[in-house]
């Protein structure tokens, strides 16, 4: 009996095994698959919730590419990271470690996702899909005023955060919001983090509910929000360096990284990257004029 139980536990590891050298695929793989899963994450524009999305619309005109089926996977920032690579990414100040064992439920991120160096450690990216900033955002009867602005970014953002002072600010962890890659942690900032979900679209829901005097936003979901919440908002000025958004894929897979590029190389060679960007956020070009002429 213990043989048999020995024996069948061995054959439920080779099988677990399988299965795990299946799903942790790179560019044949997933070409033998037959299946492309975009972890996606409802946000901004990027995945709309309703089958579409800037980054909905990318990554399946990249799996029609491949000659493999598109399949859309539903995750959040908390858990998208783990989602892609099966580990718990733990982040300690700079240093980020991968812990436990999870499924792997996806191939890659493309949900307005942030370049950031922690992530980079354990991280793939593609060449940038998509600009972005994270700005400073009050109710529009806030004392504060926007700042007049110059061509001194770095005096801007020091400005803007000097601005914040006493004020409450609300921010979310483990996202491109985290005070923690803006120097806002352990600097006296009153921060409020926002824990009911991972949902970034909730950030200004909050603010106008008086949860925070102030949050932060990126240039996608602000432009977003302002037009949803017109006359209830404005926003005082940047907290951050312009950032590119980008793809996101394991460190085991640079195959399908590098086929992702050069199908981004295409796209906006043909003018069908340009059609995107005017379908899903109008207006933005006039935000990143630089990064919209190199990417033309």
């Amino acid at each position: 009996m213990n043989d048999l139980r020995k024996g069948l536990a061995l054959g439920c590891a080779l099988v677990l095994a399988g299965l795990s050298s299946a799903w942790c695929a790179d560019l044949d793989e997933i070409r033998e698959r037959g299946e492309l899963r975009h972890l996606g994450i409802k946000y901004a524009n990027f995945v709309t919730g309703s089958g579409d999305g800037f980054d909905v619309e990318l990554v399946k005109g990249f799996a029609q590419e491949l000659g493999v089926e598109y399949v859309l996977v539903d995750t959040n920032f908390y858990n998208v990271m783990r989602d892609l690579l099966g580990k718990d990414v733990v982040r300690n100040g700079s240093e980020v470690t991968l812990e436990g064992d999870y499924p792997i439920r996806g191939d890659m991120i493309a949900a307005g996702f942030t370049v950031l160096p922690w992530r980079e450690q354990v991280l793939l990216y593609s060449q940038p899909t998509f600009p972005s900033q994270v700005l400073l955002v009050a109710r529009s009867e806030s004392e504060l005023s926007p700042i007049s602005g110059s061509d001194d970014l770095s005096r801007d953002i020091l400005q803007t955060k000097t601005l914040i002072g006493s004020k409450s600010l609300l921010v979310m962890e483990r996202t491109c919001l985290d005070p923690a890659n803006y120097g806002l942690t352990g600097a006296g900032v009153d921060l409020k983090s926002y824990t009911r979900s991972s949902n970034l679209n909730e950030m200004v829901p909050a603010l106008l509910n008086e949860e925070a005097e102030l949050t932060l936003l990126d240039v996608p979901d602000a432009i977003l929000d302002l037009k949803k919440w017109a006359g209830s908002i404005k926003i005082i000025g940047p907290i951050s360096e312009h950032q590119d958004l980008a793809a996101a894929f394991p460190k085991s897979a640079p195959a399908l990284r590098d086929a992702f590029d050069e199908y981004l190389a295409r796209i906006k060679a043909d003018g069908t990257y340009d059609r995107l960007v005017d379908k899903y956020y109008p207006g933005i070009r006039r935000y990143f004029p630089g990064f919209f002429d190199r990417a033309s």
